[in-house]
C-alpha cells in the first residue's frame, strides 16, 4: 500500500451550480402498505450544493421516503426526478400496473448514493476493501480483461486503489485501512460507510441517521465531515437525523414529516419555531419558544427529540 495520502485536497467547484432546475424534485408522492399510508402527497425539492435535512417523529415516513428515492420501494403515485448535466432522469415512471422505479444500482449510476440506519458494511472485509468494492463500480472491466490482467484492467485497478486511499484519508480512516470492518467502533463504521458511498462519485448523498449510536465526540467529527463533503467535494447532502443539535448546525433547509405528510419546510430558524413542528414533537401546541434552542447553542425543536432513534 502506498504512503498515506493527504486528507485535504483542492476545493472543487460544486457541479452544475448555475443550473436552474433542482437536483431532486419529488411531487405528490404517495406510498401505501395495505391500508397504511406511509407517505401522503409528499413534495420535496433539493437544490444543488445544499445540506438539507428531513426530520420528524418516529413513524413519520422518513426512511420510506429514502427508500422511494433509491428504488427500494415503488410509490403508488407521484413523481421523482433527478436532474444532472441538464438532463432530467425520472426515477419513478409509468402509472398503475405499469408503474416502475429504477433499481437501486441504476439510481446509484445516475448519481445518488446512500447510507443506512443499520450499518451495512462487508463485516469480514477490511476497511480498504469495503471502499474499493464501491469504487470499482465506476469502471467497467469485463471478466476476460480481469482474468488476463489486460492493460485497461490494470489501469482501472490502480485508479480504484488511489481513489480508495484518498477517500479513507478524507474521512480520517487511513490508519484503519487494513482493519476488518467488524472490529471497528460504531462511530468509525459510520464514517467508513460514508466513504464507501462517496466512492461511487455521487452528486447527491443520502445519509439515514448518520449520528445514531455515536458519542458526542463522534457527533462533532460527523458534523465537520458532512460540511467538508458539501464544501470540498461539491456533493449535495440530504440527511435524516433525530439529533437536533446536529441538524441545526449543518442544515441550510429542513423538511418536517409527520404521519407521512409534510407539515413544515424552510430555514432551520423558521422550522424550529413552527407551532406544528413543536406540537408534532411535544404532543401539544405549546408556545414556539418552548421548542427553541437556548441562546448560544445549535439545538433544535426540543431537547426531547434527541431521544428518538428510529423512524419506522
Amino acid at each position: 500500500m502506498t504512503s498515506r495520502p493527504a486528507a485535504d485536497g483542492p476545493v472543487p467547484t460544486p457541479r452544475h451550480a448555475a443550473q436552474a432546475a433542482p437536483l431532486l424534485a419529488v411531487r405528490e408522492l404517495i406510498l401505501r402498505f395495505g391500508g397504511l399510508t406511509s407517505l401522503d402527497h409528499v413534495d420535496l425539492t433539493v437544490d444543488r450544493g445544499v445540506i438539507q435535512a428531513v426530520i420528524g417523529p418516529n413513524g413519520a415516513g422518513k426512511t420510506s421516503l429514502f427508500n422511494c428515492l433509491t428504488g427500494v420501494y415503488t410509490p403508488q403515485e407521484g413523481t421523482i426526478e433527478f436532474t444532472s448535466d441538464g438532463h432530467t432522469t425520472p426515477l419513478v415512471t409509468g402509472s398503475g400496473r405499469r408503474r416502475r422505479s429504477r433499481k437501486p444500482h441504476a439510481v446509484n449510476h445516475v448519481g445518488v448514493a446512500r447510507t443506512f440506519q443499520n450499518i451495512r458494511l462487508f463485516a469480514a472485509l477490511s476497511a480498504f476493501d469495503n471502499v474499493k468494492i464501491a469504487a470499482e463500480t465506476r469502471y467497467r472491466t469485463g471478466p476476460i480483461g480481469a482474468m488476463l490482467r489486460l492493460p485497461k484492467a490494470r489501469a482501472n485497478d490502480k485508479s480504484t486503489d488511489e481513489r480508495t486511499e484518498e477517500l479513507l484519508g478524507f474521512v480520517g480512516l487511513w490508519d484503519a485501512a487494513d482493519e476488518q470492518a467488524s472490529s471497528l467502533s460504531y462511530g468509525v463504521q459510520r464514517r467508513l460507510e460514508i466513504a464507501r458511498a462517496l466512492a461511487t462519485d455521487p452528486q447527491l448523498l443520502l445519509l439515514d441517521e448518520p449520528a445514531a449510536g455515536t458519542n458526542p465526540t463522534e457527533k462533532r467529527e460527523l458534523e465537520q465531515l458532512i460540511r467538508r463533503i458539501n464544501s470540498e467535494r461539491g456533493v449535495t447532502v440530504l440527511l435524516i437525523e433525530h439529533d437536533m443539535r446536529l441538524v441545526m448546525a449543518v442544515a441550510q433547509r429542513i423538511t418536517v414529516l409527520n404521519f407521512g405528510k409534510v407539515i413544515a419546510e424552510g430555514r432551520p430558524e423558521e422550522v424550529q419555531r413552527d407551532p406544528a413542528v413543536v406540537e408534532a414533537y411535544l404532543g401539544s401546541a405549546e408556545e414556539p419558544e418552548s421548542g427553541s434552542a437556548p441562546e448560544g447553542t445549535s439545538g433544535g425543536t426540543s431537547g426531547g427529540t434527541e431521544e428518538v432513534h428510529r423512524d419506522e
